[in-house]
Formats: structure tokens, C-alpha cells, sequence
């Protein structure tokens, strides 16, 4: 009988697909060395590393078991594409925050934009979707609310996480992608809009 380590990525995948939550523990195992360290070779932060690192297989978790996954043959440089992505992602926002931070001082208080209609209509659908998130956040059981809570509203790295809990990575992933499935579940039930 072959092991799950002799399998091929797009077997894994399949296997994962279809509930073997192993079979991804397997993929993380086979690529996880050579993807954080193309993440570091950019970053040069550990720390910074280690949670593009850890959103990179939460970004192919959801991608996989939502059934959008096509690159057949290609898992590798699937999951590097993703890293890649999400590095590029940091350092453009990186570039906005300083670009902002040396503007001028010279402020314009007619021109403020956080005094103009749209933006106090946005402010209140804001308040609105916040409401709806902690109302379904509320309603998860408790082990994917607290990965989910530790993640998002105390800024913690996967790695904190897992030691904070006392589980192992992959099962701080694996919870934090089922709550995320189960809020977009509850979410579609009510009707509600969420960006997850």
C-alpha cells in the first residue's frame, strides 16, 4: 500500500479535497522548507516571514477546498506564486504607509475626507458588517473562535498561536480555515456580506 509521503501534490490535493486532512499535513511537510525560505530571502524579518509564510498556506487551503485549485502538476510553483504575491502585497503597502507618513503638514480641513457624506455612509455600513462579524464570530465553536480572535484581534503568528493553544501548526490552520468556512456558511444563511 503507498504512504501518504509517496503520493504525488495533485494526489495529496485530491485526497484533501475529499476530507483526508492529512494528506495536506503531508504538502505543507514536502514544500514548507523551500517555500519559507524563498519568503526570506525577501523579507529578511523571521518574524515577518513566518506569518507571510503561514498566510500563504491558509491563502491554499481556502483556494484547494473551495475547488479552485487547477494547476495540475504544479503545486510548487503554485504555492511560490502565492508567497510571491503576498510579498509583494507587504512591501507595496509598506511603500503607501511611508509615502503617507512624509506627506506635507499642510492640511486642508474643508478637504478632509473623513468629513464628506460617502465616507460617513461607509463609516455606518462599516459598523454594520462589524456587528454582523462578531455577532458570527460569537456563534463559532469555541477552539476556531479563539484561533480565529487570537489571529485577526491580537495580531498573533500562527506559531504563537499553536504554542498558546498547545496544538500543532497545521491544527491552528486547520482551525482558523474552518472558521472562516463556517462564517462564510452562516454569513450566505442570513444573507449577510462578509470579505473573507
Amino acid at each position: 500500500m503507498i504512504t501518504l509521503k509517496e503520493q504525488s501534490d495533485d494526489r495529496l490535493i485530491a485526497l484533501y479535497v475529499d476530507g483526508n486532512n492529512d494528506a495536506f499535513d503531508v504538502l505543507i511537510d514536502r514544500h514548507k522548507d523551500r517555500v519559507y525560505s524563498y519568503i526570506l530571502h525577501f523579507i529578511k524579518n523571521p518574524e515577518l516571514a513566518d506569518d507571510i509564510f503561514q498566510e500563504t498556506f491558509v491563502k491554499a487551503i481556502m483556494t484547494i477546498k473551495q475547488r479552485r485549485y487547477t494547476e495540475n502538476g504544479r503545486f510548487s510553483a503554485w504555492i511560490t506564486r502565492i508567497a510571491h504575491n503576498l510579498i509583494f502585497d507587504y512591501f507595496r503597502k509598506e511603500k503607501s504607509e511611508n509615502l503617507q507618513s512624509s506627506d506635507s503638514g499642510d492640511i486642508d480641513i474643508l478637504n478632509r475626507k473623513e468629513l464628506s457624506e460617502s465616507t460617513v455612509e461607509d463609516h455606518i455600513i462599516l459598523s454594520q458588517i462589524e456587528a454582523d462579524i462578531h455577532r458570527l464570530i460569537m456563534a463559532l465553536p469555541d477552539n476556531q473562535r479563539e484561533v480565529l480572535q487570537m489571529r485577526y484581534f491580537k495580531d498573533m503568528s500562527f506559531k504563537e498561536i499553536a504554542t498558546s493553544t498547545n496544538v500543532s501548526i497545521n491544527t491552528a490552520l486547520g482551525r482558523m480555515r474552518y472558521a472562516i468556512l463556517n462564517m462564510r456558511k452562516m454569513a450566505e444563511e442570513h444573507h449577510m456580506t462578509l470579505l473573507l
